[in-house]
């Protein structure tokens, strides 16, 4: 048993097949075959199962791959030890993250961290359905990913602290009827024409609730990601939409509304492999994205933002 097999195991039981393991690892999926070979030699019990054309862990295989994270950690922070990289406050961190936290947070951290002495910041967005967002911690330090308050955790292969819980609200245009409410309800908005994002990506699970609580199906005509497109097309006519309140810029045509009867909040979390945060650098831009959140939260009390209150449109 070696670094590179518990590697090989772990990688495996993410990705759930030898060819995208080889392909992240930089490896031939018979070089991944034969060390999956090798390490089941000095282990007593199956490790790997077919389920249909997949390769699978076995319940073994995920408690070695859940010890793999750890003896991975434990060799970072080993060779981390080294004084000039583990402690230089300058090192670069990659970060990546989803349109609207890009667009709130980013400006931020490019003003905190400017100058001698602070973290080289490497910066991009990522714009991926929920359950990718663990997968990016192989390419990135850092990343910024969002799941509704009620979906499931993050797995435990990476480390995941929040930094907004941030409420999601009604946008239609400043003239529509329903713009006079002060909030609404899922049958206030049922019988709308309706903006989503696609499907896969968090919103659609408030979407579908919004329906399941009016108990009728909701007529989505656009299907748009990005929240600048979305605030256009609302203003434009094209339907409601479903926006966050905090990461997102004003929109003179666009008015906000809360809604009652479903979970419409978010968690923006910050993910990370937890071997990454043995360098200071990534420590540090850790602490600037929790305070970045304050600064955020701080605008929207400033803002006077509430229950009726006109939120932030996304850029």
């Amino acid at each position: 048993m070696n670094e590179r097999q518990l590697q090989i195991l772990r990688e495996l039981g993410e990705l759930g097949s030898v060819t995208a393991t080889a392909e992240a690892l930089l490896m031939t999926p018979s070089a991944v075959s034969q060390q999956l070979r090798l390490l089941q030699r000095s282990i007593p019990v199956p490790l790997t199962e077919r389920d249909g054309r997949r390769l699978v862990l076995t319940d073994a295989g995920n408690a070695l791959a859940a010890a793999a994270i750890e003896v991975e950690t434990a060799l970072a922070r080993a060779r981390h030890t080294i004084e000039e990289f583990i402690d230089r406050p300058d090192a670069g961190v990659s970060l990546a993250a989803f349109h609207s936290a890009a667009a709130a947070f980013f400006p931020l951290l490019l003003r905190a961290r400017t100058g001698p002495g602070h973290p080289h910041l490497s910066l991009a967005d990522e714009d991926v359905a929920q359950e990718h967002f663990p997968r990016l911690t192989r390419d990135y330090d850092l990343v910024l990913a969002h799941r509704l308050d009620q979906a499931p955790r993050w797995p435990a292969s990476v480390a995941a602290s929040t930094l907004l819980r941030e409420p999601l609200d009604i946008a239609l245009p400043a003239d529509h009827p329903l713009a006079a409410k002060r909030r609404l309800t899922p049958r206030d908005v049922a019988d709308q024409p309706w903006i989503t994002v696609h499907d896969g990506f968090p919103l659609m699970a408030t979407i579908d609730a919004i329906a399941t609580a009016a108990n009728r199906r909701l007529d989505i005509v656009h299907r748009i990601n990005e929240f600048t497109v979305v605030a256009e097309a609302v203003a434009a006519g094209g339907g409601l939409a479903l926006m966050p309140r905090w990461t997102t810029r004003p929109h003179p045509a666009l008015v906000f509304r809360p809604l009652s009867g479903v979970h419409t909040r978010r968690h923006i979390d910050v993910l990370h492999r937890p071997e990454r945060s043995a360098r200071r650098a990534v420590r540090t831009v850790l602490d600037d994205l929790h305070h970045a959140a304050a600064v955020i939260r701080k605008r929207d009390v400033n803002a006077g933002s509430g229950a009726s209150a006109t939120p932030p449109g996304e850029a």
